[in-house]
C-alpha cells in the first residue's frame, strides 16, 4: 500500500489509540475516549466507535484535568427540570424549567444551582441512560459551581453559572459592563405602539424586595443609593388575535441591557403590556378569581432563550447557546396560532 493509502485508509478512533499506545489496556484507552481525554484536530471526540481516516500526530491524549464536556444537541438532563448544556472548568450552562430557583435560598431547598452540584459530586446521574458517556468524568468531580447571575423562580430558560472563584468574578464584570447578551421570549396582553422600542426607566425594589416599583428621574437622584437604572429593547414577533375579540396577545422578543430584578416583567406592564400569568404585575392576575384573565395560564409567560458572553478563560472568544421554549410556551403558542385562546 502507497503512503497515501495508508493515510487515507478508515479505522475506528478506539483503533487508532490503542496504536498510538499499544501498550494500553482496550478498556483503559475506551475509558479515556468517554472522558474526553481524547482529541483529533483540536476537537475532543467521545465516540471509541468513531470511523475517521489516519489522524496521525493530530491524535492527542489530553490529561486528567476538566476540559468541555460535549453535552450534545439535546442537552444532558440531569433532572425533571433542569438540562446541563455545556460544561468547562470554568463555566456550566443550564437550562432551568418553571416552578425552580436557580440559585440556594433560605426558604427553598431545592435549586438549579444545587442541582448542578449533586452532579458534579456524583449524587445525580443524567436521567437518559441510553447514551454512552453520560456519567460524569472523575475529572470534574472537584468543581464548584458559583452563583453569577439568576432567573426567576417561574421563568425558563438558559443562564451560567462558575466554575472557580476567577471565572465568577469574569463573568460578573460582563454583567456590570453589559457585554453579556441576554435574550428573551415573552406573550404579553395587548398590542405594542411601535415595532420596536427601549424601555429605560428606575426602578426601586419594596422594602420586602418581592416587587419592583418604577420611580421618577428626581426619586432616583435623590436615593442614588436606592434606585437602579433598567433598560430592555424589545422588538415584536407576532400578533395573536383572541377568540370573540378579545383583544390580542403579543410575542416580543426581549434584549436585556440591564438586569434588574423583574425587570422586563415591571418594564412590560409599565408599558401597558403585562405579561400573560405574571401574578405580580399583571392586575388581572392578581384578582382572586382572575376572572377577567385573557387566558388562563399558570406562570408569568417568560423565556430566556438565548445567552451570549465572552469565555471567562479565553479571551476574546464569545460563545453562544439557545434553550427552547418548554412544553407550557409552545402549548401556548400552539393554542394562540389555532385560535383556541
Amino acid at each position: 500500500m502507497t503512503e497515501d493509502g495508508a493515510k487515507n485508509r478508515v479505522g475506528l478512533l478506539l483503533q487508532w489509540l490503542l496504536q498510538k499506545y499499544p501498550d494500553t489496556p482496550k478498556t483503559r484507552a475506551k475509558q479515556w475516549i468517554l472522558a474526553g481525554r481524547v482529541s483529533v484536530g483540536g476537537v475532543i471526540q467521545r465516540k471509541p466507535h468513531l470511523a475517521l481516516p489516519d489522524p496521525g500526530d493530530t491524535l492527542e491524549l489530553l490529561d486528567r484535568r476538566a476540559t468541555t464536556l460535549a453535552c450534545e444537541e439535546a442537552a444532558w438532563q440531569i433532572h425533571p427540570r433542569v438540562s446541563l448544556i455545556y460544561l468547562d472548568s470554568a463555566l456550566a450552562i443550564l437550562n432551568k424549567g418553571p416552578g425552580l430557583i436557580s440559585v440556594p435560598a433560605p426558604d427553598c431547598e431545592l435549586s438549579a444551582l444545587g442541582i448542578l452540584a449533586d452532579f458534579l459530586a456524583g449524587r445525580l446521574k443524567a436521567r437518559d441512560r441510553g447514551v454512552a458517556g453520560k456519567t460524569l468524568p472523575h475529572a470534574y468531580r472537584r468543581l464548584e459551581p458559583l452563583p453569577v447571575h439568576r432567573l426567576d423562580q417561574y421563568t425558563s430558560g438558559v443562564f451560567c453559572v462558575a466554575m472557580n472563584p476567577m471565572a465568577r468574578g469574569h463573568l460578573i464584570e460582563q454583567l456590570k459592563v453589559h457585554s453579556m447578551k441576554r435574550e428573551y421570549v415573552a406573550f404579553v396582553e395587548g398590542r405594542a405602539t411601535a415595532r420596536a422600542g427601549t424601555w429605560r426607566q428606575w426602578l426601586q425594589l419594596s422594602r420586602d424586595e418581592m416587587r419592583q416599583h418604577i420611580v421618577s428621574a428626581s426619586t432616583a437622584r435623590a436615593a442614588p443609593d436606592e434606585v437602579q437604572e433598567a433598560i430592555t429593547h424589545y422588538e415584536v414577533v407576532t400578533e395573536y388575535p383572541l377568540a370573540g375579540g378579545r383583544g390580542f396577545v403579543t410575542k416580543l422578543r426581549l434584549r436585556l441591557e440591564t438586569g434588574r430584578k423583574h425587570q422586563i416583567r415591571v418594564q412590560a406592564a409599565n408599558a401597558g403590556l403585562p405579561l400573560i400569568g405574571d401574578r405580580a404585575y399583571h392586575p388581572k392576575y392578581r384578582e382572586e378569581d382572575q376572572t377577567g384573565a385573557p387566558i388562563d395560564f399558570p406562570r408569568q409567560a417568560l423565556h430566556a432563550e438565548v445567552l451570549t458572553l465572552e469565555h471567562p478563560e479565553r479571551p476574546g472568544t464569545r460563545m453562544s447557546w439557545t434553550a427552547q421554549m418548554p412544553k407550557d410556551l409552545r402549548q401556548l403558542e400552539a393554542a394562540l396560532k389555532s385560535g383556541r385562546s
